[in-house]
């Protein structure tokens, strides 16, 4: 068990930096006083160990704090966007042929940005875009198996055991793919346009696409819905927006910051 956080250790960022409640107030997590009794409480940890102490102070610049087990980010210089992608749209911060990309909906800022994975060209949907390297390459990582969501539109009529078929894997040309969940969405009456929603980790290439094509059924439309427990909401197409806490805080949870 972690030791508590010794405001009075030379090692300590506690002698000089912000009071640590007034950073989780800033922060958005709550108001100074709510923050002062989750201190209190025991709910705060910097750098892995817990603060109990009212008169702790940090760097926001370079302390890692956690509330409840979830990372809360206040470094000011930090930049975590949702961007619901249009189709049209190459996943790309330039193009020098000028044409559509998602750099140009992104706001003039001085550092660098960059998007966490790809969408391809007719593929719309949730883009994560940030300046955190390290988040951003644990995100893509296969190994933290972050599920991604998407809402698959098909040609049908389609079996009704389409799901068992792409959830057991099929054999595609760079090894077996799959997808971790499968559910019929909507159907029309006719039975020709079939809406479903899929849950898979893994991010090679066009690999929904792919994995529908070889079960003889090719994507029509293709919208990411979900990337871990961020989800889009009402956001129009190229519409953008800042994450929250609770959403930043689940990233990083969940590939183990």
């Amino acid at each position: 068990m972690s030791e508590p956080h010794d405001p009075t250790s030379r090692n300590s960022r506690d002698a000089e930096g912000v009071r640590l409640q007034k950073v989780l107030s800033k922060a958005g997590v709550a108001s100074r006083r709510a923050a002062e009794e989750m201190i209190v409480e025991g709910r705060v940890e910097v750098d892995g160990a817990p603060v109990t102490t009212l008169g702790a102070r940090v760097d926001p610049a370079t302390s890692v704090i956690h509330v409840d087990g979830s990372r809360v980010v206040v470094d000011n210089e930090a930049t975590h966007l949702l961007l619901n992608k249009p189709t049209g749209i190459l996943c790309s911060m330039s193009d020098d042929q000028g044409r559509p990309c998602i750099g140009d909906y992104l706001p003039k800022r001085e550092g660098k940005l960059f998007h966490i994975g790809r969408l391809d060209f007719n593929t719309e949907g949730l883009l994560l875009i940030s300046n955190d390297g390290d988040l951003a390459n644990r995100l893509m990582h296969p190994s933290y198996r972050v599920p991604k969501t998407y809402l698959v539109e098909l040609q049908g009529p389609v079996p009704k055991d389409l799901g068992r078929t792409v959830k057991a894997g099929l054999e595609l040309e760079d090894g077996l793919a799959s997808v971790d969940s499968f559910r019929f969405v909507d159907t029309n009456q006719k039975g020709t346009r079939v809406l479903a929603q899929v849950v898979l980790h893994e991010g090679r290439k066009r690999i929904v696409r792919r994995l529908f094509k070889a079960a003889g059924y090719p994507v029509q439309r293709l919208v990411r819905t979900g990337v871990g427990e961020v989800r889009l909401t009402n956001e129009r197409p190229g519409a953008i927006r800042p994450l929250d806490n609770k959403e930043l805080g689940s990233l990083y949870r969940a590939v183990g910051l």
